[in-house]
């Protein structure tokens, strides 16, 4: 659980992020145009960055006063299945890994890919500990959970 609230993966995640940005800022001195390939790293990279800070920008309003920083919902948070959580269930967690692998492909860094790659399958295992957490909260959560995808719309 690394936590009683979840502390950990919160830590993982940080830490994860921190290894995206780092290793993704050592090869920007290098960029070079040198391929196809390259270019679509140069083009797709923004696209998921801005993506993904849209993303995160929309959940966190939508969310509003039930975010929490850590998995396990605060005691007095309501369920929220408006706005962007109409959709998907976890929208800050897959803005985040969008945001990680848009600067893996425009840093062109195989280290930020694989620490990106990582960061997606923390988020995946947090989300499955939260959504307990959130099945033992609030009941309707299980009804929730049939109607939406916990990160792509019509995909996952």
């Amino acid at each position: 659980m690394l936590g009683p609230n979840g502390e950990g993966w919160v830590v993982g995640q940080i830490l994860l992020l921190l290894g995206v940005a780092v290793s993704g800022s050592t090869e920007l001195g290098h960029l070079s145009l040198g391929s196809p390939v390259r270019v679509g790293g140069l083009v797709a990279g923004p696209v998921l960055i801005f993506a993904g800070g849209i993303l995160v920008a929309r959940a966190l309003h939508d969310l509003g006063g039930s975010l929490a920083a850590v998995p396990r919902p605060k005691p007095d948070a309501a369920l929220v299945e408006t706005g962007i959580y109409r959709r998907i269930r976890h929208p800050i967690y897959a803005g985040l890994v969008f945001l990680a692998l848009g600067w893996a492909l425009f840093s062109w860094s195989g280290v930020a890919l694989l620490l990106a790659v990582a960061l997606a399958v923390v988020l995946d295992l947090k989300a499955r500990l939260e959504e307990r957490w959130l099945v033992a909260r609030h009941p309707a959560y299980t009804s929730y959970r049939l109607r939406s995808n916990r990160f792509l719309p019509g995909i996952y």
